[in-house]
């Protein structure tokens, strides 16, 4: 009986492991600006990750964790970025405020591009309201996107104090990361998945990548 019992507890054991979405602890951290986190982009080729901050936007260079640039943002006194993307071929990178303002920058020369009618692969005002970012939004609201992400039927969810929960397609906790070095309990931590890796950043501008099981 007891044997049975055990047997039976070694097999829920490593179902819970095997569960389990990404390996601890991180694979790999880049310790950019000392700002919140608050969005993630992958370069198309997958050599660098935009940065989305409190403060303006940081390109950074997967192999060496070495920043490339800095992009500048401001918007009704607020400096938050709220979402990040690359364009197709990664020349360019957009920037979203809380309002829907948006920042094209060219990558190689780090400088803006005024003209937004030039870039059609960025969200108009339409495909903006679709993802919340609308003008009652106010500066002091906790609004971030990328809270939740999939893959493979698990969920990646952000939670409070900047940790992430993953559940499986009944709604179940499979696994959790917590950051305890996370000062800020608001703060909401990005959730990305690449197709071989989790990403997500932290409030003191830590951004972890954990690969997948």
């Amino acid at each position: 009986m007891i044997r049975t019992l055990l047997t039976a507890l070694a097999a829920a054991t490593a179902f819970v492991v095997n569960a389990q979405v990404v390996l601890e602890p991180a694979a790999r951290i880049i310790k950019g600006e000392k700002l919140e986190v608050t969005c993630l982009a992958m370069a198309p080729k997958g050599d660098r990750v935009l940065v989305g901050t409190s403060k303006g936007a940081y390109l950074y260079d997967l192999e060496t964790g070495r920043k490339l640039l800095g992009f500048p943002f401001e918007e009704d006194k607020s400096t938050v970025v709220y979402h990040v993307a690359f364009n197709d071929n990664g020349e360019y990178v957009v920037l979203i405020g809380f309002t829907g303002k948006r920042a094209v920058f060219d990558v190689k020369s780090g400088k803006q591009d005024k003209d937004l009618m030039n870039h059609r692969w960025i969200p108009d005002p339409r495909g903006l309201k679709a993802m919340g970012l609308v003008m009652g939004n106010s500066p002091f609201d906790r609004f971030y996107q990328q809270q939740e992400a999939t893959h493979n039927g698990f969920k990646a969810k952000a939670d409070k104090n900047g940790s992430v929960s993953f559940t499986d397609a009944a709604g179940s906790e499979v696994q959790r990361l917590s950051f305890p070095e996370n000062k800020d309990q608001h703060h909401r931590a990005p959730c990305l998945f690449t197709g071989t890796q989790f990403v997500t950043g932290t409030d003191d501008g830590r951004v972890l990548f954990y690969d997948l099981r």
